[in-house]
Order: C-alpha cells, then sequence, then structure tokens
C-alpha cells in the first residue's frame, strides 16, 4: 500500500485518515492541518516523511508562473526543503490544467457564458491561468493583488497590468525578508485600520462583478446582497461551502478540484498519488501523464447550482428622448424648460445630440419560468428624433459604437436598439458590424407583439368572428407595408385575416411583395394601393408602421366604427387629438410585453414590468443565451417573427394589458368601443323612443 500525507496550513478540523484504490493500486492517504503554524508543518513534515511515498502541501503560497516571471515564495520553499529525498509537491502541475478546463468545459457546455463577463480574481497570481483562458472571451478581467498584498485601493484592469505588477513587487514580496515585513506589518493597528477602509471598496468591486475566482475562505466577509447572482470559480466545494453559498444566494460555482470516495481532494493530493503510483517527481510528469490519468478516471469540472438552477445573462438596450417634452422631463433640464423660452430649449435639443451615452437605469429581477435570469442597461444617446433625422447616418453611428463600448464594459452580451437608433441608415447592420457585442433592432418581436395584441383586441372587442382556426372573417390593411416591421406584419396578417390590403408610395416593392406573399401563403386575398385613403373605411383591423417621424399618414374620421388600430410606428402615426375624435375606435399603441420576474427598472413610460417588444426582444434573447445579431436591415425574415414569438412564450412572456395614449384600457373602454360601434350601425332617421313614453294615436 502507498502512502500519501497532505500536510496543510489550514484547520486540523478538516483532517482525515482514509484507504482507496487509485490506478489499481492501494492507497492510504493521510491529511494533516497546523492550523497557520508554520513551524508545526515543519514538524509534522519531518515525522512523517519516512512513511509517505508522496507529499502533498495544501494551503500554502503556490510556485506561480506569471507572465515571463516564475514565483517561488520563500515559505513553500522552506516546506519543500524538508523532504529532500521524497516527492513534494503543491499541485501546480496539475492544477494549472484542471483551472483552465474550468474555464473551456464551462464555456462549452453552457454557450458564451463567460463573454464580456465582468471577472474579479482575489489572487491573480494563483489564477493566472484561469486568466488567460476567459481572456479569450472578456477583457473586463480586474485583480484585488494590490488590496490583498499591500492594503492599496486599487484594481488591476488587464493582464498586461497585472504581469508588469508582478514583475515589479516579486522581488519584495517573494524575498524571505520581505515576508516578515509584510506579516509584522499585517499586525500593526495602522495597518488593521486602513484594511477596514480598503474592505470596504473591496466591497464594490465584488457587488460590480459577475465571476469570482477565488478560495472560499476569500469570499467569507461578503454579503448576499454582494454575492446574489455571483458565479464563483474556486475548487473544493464540500456540502457545508455550498450551504454557506446558497445563504449567500450565489447563482453558480466552477469547482475544478478533483472527487474521490465522494469527498473534494486537494489538487495537491491528487498530483501526490499521481507522482507516487508512477514512481515520478511532479518535475518528471508530462502532459501524457496528466491525460491519460484524468480520462481513465474520468475527472472533469463541476458545474454547480448551490440553490437550484440559476443562470444570470446581460444585456444593453439603447433609448433616446422621443421628442423635447421628454428632456423636460428630466433633471435639472425639468428647471430649464420652466425658465426658458422655447428657443433656449431648441438649443438644449441640439446640445444633448452631441453628448456622450450614459446609463439611465439598471434593469433586474427578470426571471424565466425555467429559471434563466437576465440582468441589463438601459443606455441613453441624446438625439430625438428630430436631431437624428437632420444628421447624416454616420453621427447616429458613432454614438451607437460609443454605447456598445460602454455596454460590452458593463458586460452585457448583447445589445438592441430603440425607437429611431434602428432604423437610421441600413437599420443596424453597419452598427452591428462594427460594433463589440452582437446586435438586435427587435424589429422582429415588434411585429409579433403589434398583431398579437391587434388579434387580442379584436377578440375583446367581438365586432369580427374569429374561426376555428384563429382566422379572422375581415379585412386588414397594413399601412407603410414595404418597411422593416410593415412587410412583416403583411405576411403574417395574410395568414390571420381573410383579406389584406398594403398600402405604400412605393408601387414596385409593393408588388413584389404581394407576389412574396401569394406564393407563401397560397389562397391569401392581396390589395395593394399607393395610399390608405381609397380603402380605409372597409377596414376591421388597421396596423400603422411607416416611418413618417410623426406625420399624419391616415384621416381617422374616415376609419369604420369598431376597428382596431395597432400603431406600430415611433413617434406614433396617429396623435392624441386623433385619437380622441373617436371613441368608437380602440387606437393600440403596439403591443407591449409583461416581462416575468419582480422587475426592477426606471420609468419608461410604461407600467411596471411592462417593455416594448423591441426591447422584450433583447430581453428573450439574452434569456435563452442567443447572443448572436438576430434582427438586422428592413427586410425581416417572418421565420424569426415566428421564432422570437415562441421564444418568449418559453420564458414566459405575456402580452400586457392593451394601451393607449391615455394608457391601459380597461375593460370599460372595450365596452364603450363595442357600444359606440354598435350604435353607429342602427338605422338613420329614425329617433330613438324615450323610456317611458307611448306611441301617439
Amino acid at each position: 500500500m502507498k502512502t500519501v500525507v497532505s500536510v496543510s496550513l489550514g484547520s486540523s478540523e478538516y483532517d482525515y485518515d482514509l484507504e482507496t484504490s487509485f490506478l489499481g493500486q492501494p492507497f492510504r492517504i493521510i491529511r494533516i492541518g497546523t492550523d497557520g503554524d508554520l513551524s508545526r508543518a515543519e514538524a509534522v513534515l519531518e515525522s512523517v516523511h519516512t512513511q509517505a511515498d508522496a507529499i502533498g502541501l495544501s494551503m500554502v503560497h503556490d510556485h506561480y508562473e506569471v507572465g515571463r516571471e516564475q514565483l517561488e515564495h520563500p515559505d513553500t520553499a522552506r516546506l519543500e526543503a524538508c523532504v529532500p529525498d521524497k516527492p513534494v509537491t503543491t499541485g501546480a502541475g496539475l492544477r494549472a490544467i484542471l483551472q483552465e478546463w474550468a474555464v473551456r468545459h464551462t464555456q462549452s457546455e453552457l454557450g458564451h457564458f463567460f463573454d464580456n463577463a465582468r471577472v474579479l480574481f482575489m489572487n491573480g497570481q494563483a489564477g493566472y491561468r484561469i486568466a488567460r483562458s476567459l481572456s479569450e472571451h472578456t477583457d473586463n478581467l480586474f485583480f484585488a493583488d494590490p488590496y490583498t498584498d499591500f492594503g492599496v485601493p486599487r484594481l488591476l484592469t488587464s493582464l498586461k497590468q497585472l504581469e508588469t505588477y508582478t514583475s515589479l513587487t516579486a522581488p519584495i514580496m517573494f524575498r524571505p525578508a520581505a515576508v516578515k515585513a509584510v506579516e509584522t506589518i499585517l499586525r500593526t493597528p495602522l495597518y488593521r485600520l486602513g484594511e477596514n477602509l480598503v474592505k470596504g471598496s473591496l466591497h464594490h468591486a465584488v457587488a460590480d462583478s459577475h465571476v469570482i475566482v477565488g478560495a472560499i475562505g476569500d469570499l467569507e466577509h461578503f454579503t448576499q446582497k454582494e454575492l446574489d447572482g455571483k458565479t464563483i470559480i474556486t475548487s473544493r466545494v464540500t456540502d457545508s461551502a455550498l450551504d454557506w453559498m446558497r445563504s449567500r444566494r450565489v447563482a453558480m460555482v466552477v469547482d475544478y478540484s478533483p472527487w474521490l470516495e465522494g469527498r473534494p481532494l486537494g489538487v495537491n493530493v491528487m498530483e501526490a498519488m499521481i507522482s507516487a503510483a508512477l514512481s515520478r517527481t511532479p518535475d518528471q510528469l508530462g502532459p501524457d501523464d496528466y491525460l491519460d490519468i484524468i480520462q481513465s478516471l474520468g475527472i472533469e469540472p463541476r458545474i454547480l447550482y448551490p440553490d437550484g438552477y440559476r443562470r444570470v445573462n446581460r444585456f444593453a438596450f439603447v433609448i433616446h428622448p422621443l421628442s423635447q417634452q421628454y428632456l423636460t422631463k428630466t433633471p435639472p433640464l425639468d428647471w430649464v424648460a420652466n425658465v426658458s423660452p422655447p428657443v433656449v430649449m431648441n438649443l438644449v435639443e441640439k446640445a444633448i445630440a452631441y453628448s456622450p451615452p450614459f446609463i439611465y437605469s439598471k434593469v433586474s429581477g427578470i426571471r424565466s419560468p425555467n429559471g434563466d435570469e437576465v440582468e441589463g442597461w438601459l443606455i441613453t444617446v441624446g438625439g430625438t428624433p428630430r436631431e437624428i433625422m437632420a444628421h447624416g447616418p454616420e453621427f447616429t453611428y458613432a454614438r451607437l459604437l460609443q454605447a456598445a463600448k460602454l455596454a460590452k464594459k458593463l458586460g452585457a452580451q448583447i445589445m438592441g436598439l430603440g425607437a429611431f437608433t434602428k432604423v437610421v441608415g441600413d437599420a443596424g447592420i453597419t452598427v452591428a458590424k462594427r460594433a463589440p457585442l452582437p446586435i438586435t433592432t427587435g424589429n422582429s418581436y415588434s411585429a409579433s407583439g403589434a398583431l398579437w395584441a391587434a388579434h387580442d383586441a379584436m377578440k375583446k372587442i367581438g365586432r369580427v368572428s374569429i374561426g376555428a382556426s384563429g382566422k379572422a372573417a375581415g379585412k386588414a390593411m397594413v399601412v407603410g407595408a414595404t418597411g422593416a416591421i410593415g412587410s412583416v406584419c403583411a405576411r403574417l396578417l395574410a395568414k390571420a385575416v381573410d383579406e389584406v390590403y398594403l398600402a405604400a408610395p412605393e408601387p414596385a416593392k409593393l408588388l413584389a411583395l404581394k407576389e412574396s406573399i401569394e406564393q407563401e401563403t397560397p389562397g391569401a386575398i392581396v390589395h395593394v394601393a399607393g395610399s390608405a385613403e381609397r380603402d380605409l373605411a372597409d377596414m376591421d383591423m388597421i396596423v400603422t408602421a411607416t416611418s413618417g417621424a410623426g406625420k399624419r399618414i391616415l384621416d381617422i374620421m374616415k376609419v369604420k366604427p369598431g376597428c382596431v388600430i395597432t400603431d406600430v410606428a415611433r413617434p406614433l402615426d396617429i396623435p392624441a387629438e386623433d385619437v380622441a375624435k373617436r371613441p368608437d375606435v380602440l387606437v393600440i399603441e403596439s403591443g407591449e410585453i409583461q416581462l416575468p420576474g419582480d422587475v426592477h427598472m426606471k420609468d419608461i413610460g410604461l407600467p411596471k414590468g411592462i417593455a416594448y417588444a423591441c426591447l422584450a426582444e433583447t430581453i428573450v434573447l439574452a434569456l435563452e443565451a442567443r447572443f448572436e445579431n438576430f434582427t438586422l436591415g428592413r427586410n425581416i425574415e417572418w421565420e424569426k417573427v415566428r421564432e422570437i414569438y415562441k421564444l418568449g412564450l418559453k420564458h414566459g412572456m405575456k402580452l400586457a394589458a392593451v394601451s393607449g395614449v391615455n394608457g391601459v384600457f380597461t375593460e370599460e373602454d372595450f365596452e364603450r368601443v363595442r357600444t359606440l360601434a354598435a350604435s353607429a350601425e342602427e338605422p338613420q332617421g329614425q329617433e330613438p323612443q324615450a323610456e317611458g313614453s307611448s306611441t301617439p294615436a
């Protein structure tokens, strides 16, 4: 039987003595903790080395390789010198492989998990191999070494900075005299006072991170608020450690340590066992030895969820003020608007268009029924539609690319474009080519949401019969049918309504669209017109999807009583004063989506937890971990419209309470439209009798 002894500077509370089989050979493994006493660890090594075939050193400073620096800690070298005639290892060789594999395994298993993640290393020198692997997926790497080494309240923010820091500090930190001096400093009251201040700032770094790399002991003083939703990359995760993480609401743990006999095994112990089994020193072990053993034992990193499956992805979404009035609602511009003439606000509107993007709101609490979560940021660019349209596309492209860089720095894995930012130029294509993260315009879900809302409203009003197949026996018109959203609405309406009328001032495009729809949907009845006026009075449903920047595109007084109008355009095609003229018509402001979970987000002009469909598309893609350019350009694929609709249902998206210019429609509103539409059909020229009156003789 071969014997491996693990001598640890950790607590003796966790000592064990077990027998097992390893690579077909019987083994005895003994763990001896020395409670941080280096002299005691030396004495233990001297007493056990005669009976051990190999020795592992645990809870000691490893021998690190950072950039070109080879670091050997004097305390570790001192312990190794106690056993000159037996293999002694800290597990550095095997640990490097398992750490890097943990990152690659997780990224492959979960798909794009580490993309743009903000990763905090409690000890960058110990996690250098992990950092190098993660640098392939994110630039947001932060290292707390200055905090932990010297109490300096500063994070290193790149691998290059870590390598430079190490080359400058290694001659100091890894010399015996320096180690003793640092230990003396750590015991001084002045340092303790400074350390408390530093820990305070380190708490902010933990709270702002998405992934934390470090030993479990490094995290014990952080709170639930700081660790909620985080992913931790660490080793030797026991049941008690998992319970602790559950109490802190840690979302996910990646454990790179091997397991044996139902317990996590120190990498130093495993490497010592390999050394003893193969009768080689750790220096003699090569990649083939490690690979053969890892494969034969079936060792692989563990992905653990302390409180059930929980994955947190991240998104960003670009918004902008839809009019000068929106600017007047934002402090301190609200004060400026109250005391200044309109000409001043015109100048402010122009100036704001040149302002850099900024974070308007953090978004949290969105949770899919399957356990997936997202958090994100609403990023504001300052231009109103008037200012955006007054400049060339490159003006807006530049601001969107600034927003994309900010989104990447925040940790977003996908970014959506809202309102006019998605119609400028080539509708997102150029931005997607230049941006450092995937882009979507949200137009697929906007089209889906618009028809979803219109179909629901038609059923509520009850003026048009809906067959068993869900197809409405009526007529529907799309105004702006050749546009990005309009063309998709037309394709979907052809499958949902008996007759479809397409209106747009582009005859050739209309003919091509009509031909395409008739090929896609055999039997569809499709009519085309250069404007909406000719057929307006016969429509049961109208979808307006123009990009007319608020220009009046139809005469609402000609619309049929009981008609349902869905206004998809932003700014709206139908102004509030027109809506007020027709209480017998239901005008819907597109199809807004009720987000799943307890959503926390600043006011965007909708009730709590409700989002515009274009924002909801970005959120659905983040929940599904579909970090790709999804909807771009002016030709939207109706297959994607159908796909995003199904993905939305999967993740708990619901059609929000249908709303118009005056807010959410109530049942009384639907009843009003029903009643007024019915009364409009009563025969004309006959006065209804007053209640209780008698017929004249």
